[in-house]
């Protein structure tokens, strides 16, 4: 159990609460996509505000055209209690432009398009979003984690400030059956600390406006047959097999909820802390906040026992850590860049 201790507030490093905004249980690669999950999502914007939490609801287009869920971002908006960002999912994004011979079970990646439809889906997206909620678009997670250098600039070029899509020591196994075979992002070696992206080389510090808030991820120690064979059937295995290895062996730990890693998130919070670091980062999808719109989590039953998790981390979080959207990290770290340069230490691009 972790007992609050007196710190001057301003001292403490943040929470960043990320939710993936999107359609019900994509896992199942729906051709109908429904949005039935907007109406859970006060609850756990409630919870947020109970522990004073800020979450940054990143977007895609299906609930970007949900009158619920527009009707609640713009309730967060208002209140200030929280920022609404971008999430793109390309396969169903418009503009509609075919790319497999079944998109909707295949999941294309952005960064598989052709450059023109790249740019015109991000530009379509982002102007729903500002519409719908009257405030510029600032905050970005690529769909499926997929980033790469030239998306990296389309971003810039379209006014985002704060990106959030690099999983430390992840490589992501899965393969498309688009463009190749594209295989997913190895984010491996990429920093896990906050740093203004090199949009040549994503994977290091430069000199551009893109802050890069890695995911709080941290790799998971096993004996060495233990992690040969698990990385062998994430790697080599069918699906089924690479889920099973995933979720009985994982190689990493994240402050992602799921149902049964409640201490793990808690000691990597206690890391977090102990390294020093500016802020931890938790995720979750909005559609796993309501009873069967994720494996995960099938039956109210289990949604219950998540939230009983979720109030004993934001409990153990609140008196540690404070909160803040992505955007407003964002503009403390800028503000600390502009700083160093003018001390002449700015050269790195990092925070």
């Amino acid at each position: 159990m972790w007992h609050c201790r007196a710190m001057d507030e301003n001292k403490l490093p943040y929470l960043l609460i990320t939710i993936d905004t999107e359609g019900d249980h994509l896992w199942s690669r729906p051709r109908e996509i429904t949005t039935r999950n907007a109406a859970y999502l006060p609850r756990f914007q409630q919870l947020c505000e109970r522990y004073g939490l800020r979450p940054t609801w990143l977007t895609n287009h299906e609930m970007a055209c949900c009158a619920e869920f527009v009707e609640f971002g713009q309730d967060v908006i208002r209140r200030e209690t929280g920022e609404v960002g971008m999430h793109l999912h390309a396969w169903n994004s418009p503009p509609i432009v075919p790319l497999t011979d079944d998109d909707f079970a295949r999941q294309p990646f952005l960064i598989e398009y052709p450059a023109k439809v790249m740019r015109d889906k991000i530009a379509r997206l982002t102007d729903l979003l500002e519409a719908a909620f009257q405030r510029k678009m600032i905050s970005h997670r690529a769909g499926r984690w997929g980033l790469d250098s030239q998306y990296a600039r389309m971003l810039v070029e379209a006014g985002y400030r704060v990106d959030c899509s690099v999983t430390p020591h992840v490589c992501w196994p899965e393969i498309n059956r688009a463009a190749g075979g594209h295989r997913g992002c190895d984010y491996s070696l990429f920093p896990r600390g906050p740093y203004f992206m090199d949009l040549d080389r994503i994977d290091r510090p430069g000199d551009s406006p893109l802050l890069e808030l890695p995911m709080t991820v941290r790799p998971v120690r096993r004996g060495a047959l233990v992690a040969l064979a698990a990385n062998v059937a994430r790697r080599y295995g069918p699906r089924a097999v690479r889920r099973v290895a995933n979720y009985l062996f994982p190689s990493a730990a994240w402050l992602r909820p799921d149902g049964r890693n409640l201490r793990p998130m808690l000691g990597l919070l206690r890391q977090v802390e102990a390294e020093h670091a500016s802020y931890a980062q938790f995720m979750l999808h909005s559609s796993e906040l309501m009873p069967g719109g994720s494996p995960r989590f099938p039956t109210a039953g289990h949604i219950e026992r998540l939230y009983a998790d979720l109030e004993q981390f934001f409990a153990a979080a609140a008196c540690r850590f404070r909160g803040a959207t992505l955007a407003e990290f964002g503009s403390v770290s800028i503000a600390a860049k502009f700083i160093l340069k003018h001390r002449g230490h700015g050269e790195h691009g990092g925070i």
